[in-house]
C-alpha cells in the first residue's frame, strides 16, 4: 500500500475558520481510504493564494517529503489546489520523477502521471486554472475601479474622523484632523503631534495610542478631503459620497509637505536637535555645515571633510550662541517691514500654488486613466508599469513644485501683530521654529574663526535674507 500525502489549500479564509480546507481534507481522506492508501501526512496552506505567488510553506514541505521517499502518492481535492502557474506544475512533475511517484489522485478526477497523455491533461487543466485566475483578477480590478469611480467609500474599519458608516463626520475627531493639518503646515513634525496627542490621551481609532505611521496615513489619505482614490494611497478618481474634513487644496498642500523627499530623508532617525541644520553653509568652500558635537559634547556645526563628505574641514561654530543670534535677528526682522514684503510675495505665490495643484491633479488623472486601461486589458501589465513610472515622475515633479510655491502657515496669526511672534516663540516646537526661519532666511554663511578670538564672533555670520 502506498503512503499518500494529502494537500489542501484555500486562497481566501476571511473569517479564519479554516472550514474550506477541513472539507477538502475530509473528501481527500475518504478517497485515500477507498484506494487503500494510508495517509502519511496532511499538508495545509490556509488563506494562501497560489495565483499571487505567495509563499506556500506546507506545499514546499510536501515536495521535500516526496523527494525523500516518505510518500508514494498525492491526493488533492482538485488539481488547481496544487498549482495556478504552469511553471509550478512542471516543478511538481520534476519532483514526481525524482521520487518515482506516479499516482496523483483528486476528488474531482485522477491524473495518471506515468503517461504522456496524463501529463498533457494535467497541463491543460493547469492552463485552464490559470485563465480562470486571470479572468477573476481582471474582473476584481474592474470592480474596484468602478466602485472608486462611483465615489463609494472603501470598505474596512472605521476611518478616523468618520462614524462606522464611513460617511458621517465625527466632529470631535474631524477637529483633531484639522488641528494636525494646520500644525504640519505650520512646521510641526508628525512625531511632535503624535507625542502631544498621546499626552492628551487622545485615542486612536482602535482605542490605543497614536503612532507616527498611523497619523501620517490619516493626513495623507484623500478621504479627509472628500475624495475617492483607487487604492489606499492611489490617484484620485472621483469626488467621494461623504463630506470633506479639509478642503482639497489644503489637503494637497499637507501632502506636499509630508511627501517632500527632504522631509522623508530624515524620518526614522529620532528627533531633530539642531535648529539651523540645512541653513548653514561654509564661508570658505560653500558646503553645507552638519550638526556635530565637539569632543566636550557641546553642540556645534562643522564643515566636515571626513569619509563621504565634500567639505574643507576649515569651519566650526558653537551652536547655542549662533542660534540665539539668528533667532533674535529673525524675530526682529519679522516684527518689522519684512512681514509686509512677505505678504506681497504671497500674492504671486498663491497663483503659482494653484497652478502646481492643477499639475498634481492632472498627473493623478493620468494615473487613473492608465489604471482603467489596465483593468480593461487594453494594455499589458508591463506597458502599464512603464507608463506609470513616467507619470509618477511627473507627479513627483509637480509635488516638488507645489512644495516650492507653498506659503508656509508658520506665521499665521502673527502677521501685523508686533510682539506676538516674540511672545509665542518659547512655546514653538523645533520644527515650527525652523518653519518660521525658512519663511525669511535663504542661507547663512559662516566664515572661519579669527585667530586669537576665543569666543563667539558674530562677524563670522552672514545671513542671506529672502525678505
Amino acid at each position: 500500500m502506498s503512503p499518500a500525502a494529502i494537500y489542501c489549500r484555500i486562497s481566501d479564509d476571511r473569517d479564519g475558520s479554516a472550514l474550506g480546507v477541513k472539507r477538502q481534507e475530509e473528501d481527500c481522506r475518504a478517497l485515500a481510504e477507498r484506494r487503500g492508501w494510508p495517509v502519511a501526512e496532511v499538508f495545509v496552506d490556509n488563506d494562501v493564494s497560489a495565483y499571487k505567488g505567495h509563499a506556500r510553506a506546507a506545499y514546499r514541505r510536501m515536495l521535500e517529503a516526496m523527494k525523500a521517499g516518505d510518500v508514494d502518492a498525492v491526493v488533492v481535492w482538485h488539481l488547481d489546489r496544487l498549482h495556478r502557474h504552469p511553471k509550478e506544475l512542471e516543478e511538481f512533475f520534476e519532483a514526481c520523477d525524482s521520487a518515482g511517484i506516479k499516482d496523483l489522485a483528486s476528488v474531482t478526477g485522477d491524473v495518471d502521471l506515468s503517461t504522456f497523455d496524463g501529463r498533457f491533461m494535467a497541463r491543460i487543466l493547469g492552463a485552464v486554472a490559470r485563465k480562470e485566475s486571470d479572468d477573476k483578477s481582471r474582473r476584481t480590478r474592474r470592480k474596484h475601479l468602478e466602485l472608486a469611480e462611483s465615489g463609494a467609500p472603501v470598505g474596512g474599519g472605521r476611518p478616523f474622523g468618520y462614524e462606522v458608516d464611513r460617511v458621517t463626520v465625527r466632529e470631535s475627531e474631524a477637529a483633531l484632523v484639522r488641528e494636525a493639518v494646520e500644525r504640519v503646515l505650520a512646521g510641526d513634525s508628525i512625531r511632535s503631534i503624535t507625542i502631544d496627542w498621546n499626552a492628551r490621551a487622545i485615542p486612536a481609532v482602535q482605542g490605543g495610542k497614536w503612532g507616527q505611521t498611523a497619523l501620517r496615513r490619516v493626513l495623507l489619505s484623500h478621504r479627509i478631503a472628500g475624495l475617492r482614490s483607487h487604492g489606499r494611497m492611489g490617484p484620485v478618481v472621483a469626488v467621494g459620497t461623504w463630506p470633506a474634513i479639509v478642503d482639497p487644496t489644503t489637503h494637497e498642500r499637507v501632502r506636499s509637505v509630508l511627501l517632500d523627499p527632504a522631509r522623508q530623508a530624515t524620518a526614522g532617525f529620532g528627533a531633530r536637535k539642531y535648529l539651523l541644520t540645512g541653513f548653514l553653509v561654509c564661508g570658505r568652500c560653500g558646503t553645507r555645515l552638519i550638526a556635530q558635537p565637539r569632543n566636550d559634547r557641546r553642540r556645534s556645526y562643522t564643515c566636515s571633510s571626513g569619509p563621504g563628505r565634500d567639505g574643507c574641514g576649515g569651519v566650526r561654530v558653537v551652536a547655542e550662541p549662533l542660534e540665539e543670534l539668528i533667532v533674535e535677528a529673525v524675530v526682529q526682522r519679522l516684527d518689522g517691514p519684512a512681514l509686509a514684503e512677505l505678504l506681497r510675495a504671497d500674492q504671486g505665490a498663491d497663483d503659482q500654488e494653484r497652478a502646481a495643484v492643477k499639475d498634481v491633479a492632472q498627473a493623478e488623472a493620468k494615473l487613473t486613466e492608465l489604471a482603467r486601461e489596465w483593468a480593461a486589458d487594453s494594455i499589458t501589465k508591463a506597458e502599464w508599469l512603464v507608463a506609470r513610472q513616467a507619470v509618477e515622475a511627473r507627479l513627483d515633479a509637480a509635488r516638488r513644485a507645489l512644495g516650492r510655491h507653498r506659503r508656509s502657515s508658520a506665521l499665521d496669526g502673527f502677521l501685523g501683530q508686533p510682539g506676538a511672534l516674540r511672545a509665542a516663540w518659547p512655546g514653538f516646537s523645533l520644527h515650527r521654529r525652523r518653519a518660521v526661519i525658512a519663511t525669511i532666511v535663504d542661507r547663512i554663511s559662516i566664515g572661519p574663526a579669527v585667530r586669537g578670538i576665543n569666543h563667539f564672533d558674530p562677524d563670522r555670520v552672514d545671513v542671506l535674507w529672502l525678505a
